[in-house]
């Protein structure tokens, strides 16, 4: 089995400072549930980029945005706690 790779849009969201969707560039909003999309606000675009399981992300692990994206067509990083990073 070879590695996966998932071009994807990073978005960020204008509600809540620190929140990210990673979701696969050819179809961006497709599978994420509308409940959450109101919660996450306007998203605005951050940048695109290649996922593999050697990339390095600086506040997740890859693999899970890969999983993530793989099982749920989505990947919502949550801010990070008070006193982390």
């Amino acid at each position: 089995m070879t590695d996966p790779k998932i071009m994807c849009s990073v978005y960020r969201s204008d509600k809540k400072e620190g929140m990210y969707i990673y979701v696969p560039k050819q179809e961006p909003f497709e599978n994420v549930p509308e409940a959450l999309l109101q919660t996450f606000g306007t998203p605005g675009h951050v940048m695109d980029l290649m996922l593999t399981p050697d990339r390095t992300l600086a506040r997740v692990d890859v693999r899970q945005v890969i999983q993530g994206i793989q099982q749920n067509g989505y990947y919502l990083q949550m801010p990070p706690l008070e006193g982390q990073f």
